[in-house]
């Protein structure tokens, strides 16, 4: 059985059926996520002698895919699972992937901090030796994390910092929640995406083990760039499309099955509303055809892959948002009424913009990779 035979009563039982309220509520998708887990869903990736699956970025991007298009918030809290896992399996921490395996263990990235927003790159929290060991084990985090997915709700948080000592922007270190000295502030009450539970996490002389600094001291930036990024950039072009193959499925049922009356035609039979239907069409089309090529050049480990990875996600985040908003005028009044949860979708559409790396930031990495700029950095 495959991960999409698993996934399906999944999505019909538990996802599917809670996606309106918890949206409504701003509450998180426990239900769902406890499901996945015991199913071994969000173990698809981890490594077979771990307890997981050892699945690709494909596996897993079908599957974002397919939770995508009955409720976006799931879809988040799982791809930021993923990121976090790619990351854990890149440095081999084997106590973390064993419980992921067992489906006792939600990770998700701590990396935006007020202080610096959606440069993730450079992080200005600290991690400083104990002052009363300062050659032992503990290790003392201070930060202001500014947007956590799943931040009441994951086990642990892939969390950047400053490097202790060494050269570099920033060192990676995972994070169990129930450490002393965290906190998770107040509730998410957002446009879209309400179920994410995206908050600010606060750490004041958090103490950890030496031994959670994921890598090399100073070395998180290139694991963040080389591990985590390319996953979440790819499954988030996959929720995107999973929206957007939502939207036309929905905007299709309506159309088709709407009547004006005085004319005894259906909305179909409309020119106008055809005409924003084949737009919508076409746009997730093109949308799913980058997208399979960058999975593709990813698993495939081809040179092209950086660059189409980075084309998914920002060509997606504007598809998606522009899908959307033909939706909303296709189907009219009825779009702004819940029951076609059209508007849900357009209100999801609007965050994949603004999270970081943002759809400016894409842009720019795409023309430096272009003109053999550095990604990230000065103009050499």
């Amino acid at each position: 059985m495959n991960a999409l035979d698993e996934l399906e009563p999944i999505i019909d039982e538990i996802i599917a059926p809670d996606a309106a309220k918890l949206d409504l509520d701003g509450t998180f998708p426990q239900r769902g996520i406890d499901a996945l887990a015991a199913a071994g869903l969000l173990a698809l990736t981890v490594p077979v002698e771990f307890g997981g699956s050892g699945g690709g970025a494909a596996d897993v991007a079908r599957l974002v895919r397919r939770i995508a298009g009955v409720c976006g918030s799931t879809a988040m809290v799982v791809t930021m699972h993923y990121a976090a896992t790619a990351l854990l399996i890149h440095v081999g921490h084997e106590q973390a992937l064993r419980e992921i395996g067992k489906g006792e263990h939600l990770t998700t990235l701590a990396f935006s901090e007020s202080g610096s927003r959606s440069h993730f790159w450079a992080p200005v929290s600290t991690a400083t030796p104990a002052a009363d060991q300062p050659d032992g084990d503990a290790i003392v985090l201070n930060a202001r994390k500014s947007w956590v997915t799943s931040a009441g709700y994951a086990t642990s948080y892939v969390w950047s910092s400053r490097p202790l000592a060494a050269d570099g922007p920033m060192s990676l270190w995972l994070v169990r929640r129930d450490t002393p000295g965290l906190a998770v502030a107040g509730g998410f009450d957002g446009l879209g995406l309400r179920g994410n539970d995206s908050r600010p996490v606060t750490a004041e002389d958090v103490r950890i083990p030496r031994h959670e600094l994921l890598g090399a001291d100073g070395a998180g930036l290139d694991l963040a760039l080389q591990a985590a990024l390319p996953w979440f950039l790819i499954l988030n072009a996959s929720a995107g499309l999973g929206l957007m193959e939502a939207l036309t499925t929905a905007t299709t049922t309506h159309l088709t099955g709407t009547r004006l009356q005085h004319l005894d035609q259906s909305l179909a039979q409309q020119l106008p509303s055809r005409a924003r239907l084949a737009r919508m069409q076409i746009e997730t089309d093109r949308t799913r055809a980058l997208l399979e090529t960058a999975i593709g050049a990813l698993d495939g480990g081809r040179p092209e892959a950086v660059l189409l990875v980075l084309e998914a996600k920002a060509a997606t985040d504007e598809a998606a948002a522009a899908t959307a908003d033909l939706a909303m005028t296709a189907c009219g009044g009825a779009a702004f009424r819940k029951e076609l949860a059209i508007e849900r979708r357009f209100r999801d559409s609007r965050a994949a913009r603004v999270m970081a790396p943002t759809t400016d930031a894409l842009h720019d990495f795409i023309g430096r990779a272009l003109t053999g700029l550095p990604l990230l950095g000065g103009p050499a």
